[in-house]
């Protein structure tokens, strides 16, 4: 009789073939140690899918028969968290085939990219298109996409652009029991229900396999500054840091310590001498901004915007009052819809590319069921987020208004809350248009997610069997 090694093995090679499951002692040495060599397992095997829905598959029929699954993307992690343990029972599951661009959106500012995908690969791809994926580290020419969001990983930009958790707009993950949470949302603005990619991202693989994602992109960095500072001591580095803050603001990207051991360090066994000799302390300071001069690129913007035929009037404010004037107009905007009798609102965001043919799609809805209708639409077109709020609409019809555009959101692949939650004016349209595995998701969260402790097993926190199990 078989044992349930015997039976999975078996099982895998029929999902992703004979040579997508390495099972050899010597194939899989690499795979069973960390990075820092600090830690050894012995797989079952490990499994390299090349779909979606082979992650599925695969997750399902380990599920089945108990076994442990650990997740592994390039491998670089500095914690163990994608080693096995020793027992020759789990099995590793290497995104390395799962490597694809999928699309480049350089006005919305995205990237879909397949959790195999190597950082530097995308970033070099991106920037073919002016744009910037800010992640930095020392690992980029291996660490892979779907390893960066399951560690939550930081680098040298976190200081202007944030964590990895920070980029991340959507993910695609294999749960647990091998169903596939499709969550591949090009949007800024999503408060509809639970924030669900915030469970993956930093779980190292313990609640899911992240198996694609859609990660926010910045302009490329056009202009950057540089320097390295010997300081006298910390209390130094501290005021200095809290000056450049000042100084620099949001072009502000990097501000790194480094002790002048490690510098000699350096110098001794990379051939590497600092510029700076002898300093207890030193700081590396970097700013970069994509301009130059902002009042010069404004008025070079609206001339293009009229030579183009993009506008056909404007005005650039003189002094801080004029703006001050120019946004008392958009701040006065809601007030101004109260008084003329209310609306029904809808916090809304699509992808910025979608927004025309939202407002052409949610005005022929609103002709059909409530021509007398008026509109207040306003927002932030530069996140997608729209307060798209339906004025002079009769109690009867209000209902069908409500419905109606979130209707249209919907086929625009947008939000029917982009800021503002779903509370109760939005949990039943919430209710009806989401996806059931997202919804269902949502009620059960955590404790629900590996009721068989099979996902990366004793990583992050232990799972606890139950005594029927």
């Amino acid at each position: 009789m078989q044992d349930r090694g015997e039976i999975l093995l078996h099982r895998l090679r029929g999902i992703v073939g004979d040579a997508g499951v390495l099972s050899d002692t010597a194939e899989m040495a690499a795979y069973g140690t960390d990075w820092r060599d600090m830690f050894h397992g012995r797989p079952l095997c490990v499994v390299c899918p090349a779909t979606t829905g082979e992650v599925a598959q695969a997750v399902a029929a380990c599920a089945t028969l108990g076994e442990g699954i650990v997740p592994q993307g390039g491998n670089t992690g500095l914690a163990g968290g994608a080693t096995p343990d020793d027992s020759g029972t789990q099995v590793i599951i290497s995104l390395d085939r799962m490597n694809a661009i999928r699309r480049i959106d350089p006005i919305g500012m995205t990237v879909e990219v397949e959790a195999g995908a190597i950082l530097q690969t995308v970033k070099d791809a991106v920037a073919d298109k002016n744009r910037l994926l800010p992640i930095s580290l020392a690992a980029e020419g291996s660490a892979q996409i779907g390893g960066l969001i399951a560690t939550n990983a930081g680098g040298v930009d976190v200081l202007r652009y944030g964590m990895t958790r920070a980029l991340v707009l959507g993910l695609e993950v294999v749960l647990p029991d091998g169903q596939i949470l499709r969550h591949l949302r090009h949007l800024r603005k999503d408060n509809a229900g639970y924030d669900l990619k915030q469970l993956f991202i930093g779980s190292e693989g313990s609640l899911g396999i992240v198996t694609a994602a859609v990660l926010r992109l910045v302009p490329q960095v056009r202009h950057r500054a540089t320097a390295m500072i010997a300081v006298p001591n910390i209390s130094a580095a501290i005021r200095l840091y809290e000056r450049a803050q000042t100084e620099m603001g949001e072009a502000l990207s990097a501000f790194e310590l480094i002790s002048g051991a490690g510098l000699d360090l350096v110098a001794e066994h990379m051939g590497r001498s600092a510029p700076i000799q002898g300093a207890d302390w030193c700081l590396l300071i970097e700013a970069g901004s994509s301009l130059s001069g902002l009042r010069e690129a404004c008025e070079t913007l609206l001339e293009t915007a009229f030579n183009e035929g993009w506008a056909t009037d404007g005005v650039l404010a003189e002094s801080e009052a004029q703006a001050d004037a120019l946004w008392a107009l958009r701040e006065s905007l809601t007030e101004a819809e109260a008084k003329a009798g209310g609306a029904i609102k809808h916090d809304i965001s699509v992808p910025i590319t979608a927004i025309d043919g939202f407002l052409r799609d949610a005005g022929d809805m609103l002709a059909d069921i409530a021509p007398q209708a008026r509109l207040n639409v306003f927002g932030h077109l530069g996140d997608g987020n729209l307060h798209y709020n339906v004025m002079n609409v009769t109690e009867g019809d209000a209902g069908r208004v409500n419905a109606g555009v979130h209707d249209v959101i919907t086929r625009h692949s947008g939000s029917i809350s982009a800021e503002h939650g779903l509370g109760q004016y939005r949990v039943s349209e919430w209710a009806r248009l989401t996806d059931p595995v997202e919804r269902a998701l949502s009620r059960q969260l955590k404790d629900t997610l590996d009721v068989h402790g099979v996902m990366n097993p004793g990583k992050v926190v232990p799972i606890m069997r139950e005594a029927h199990d």
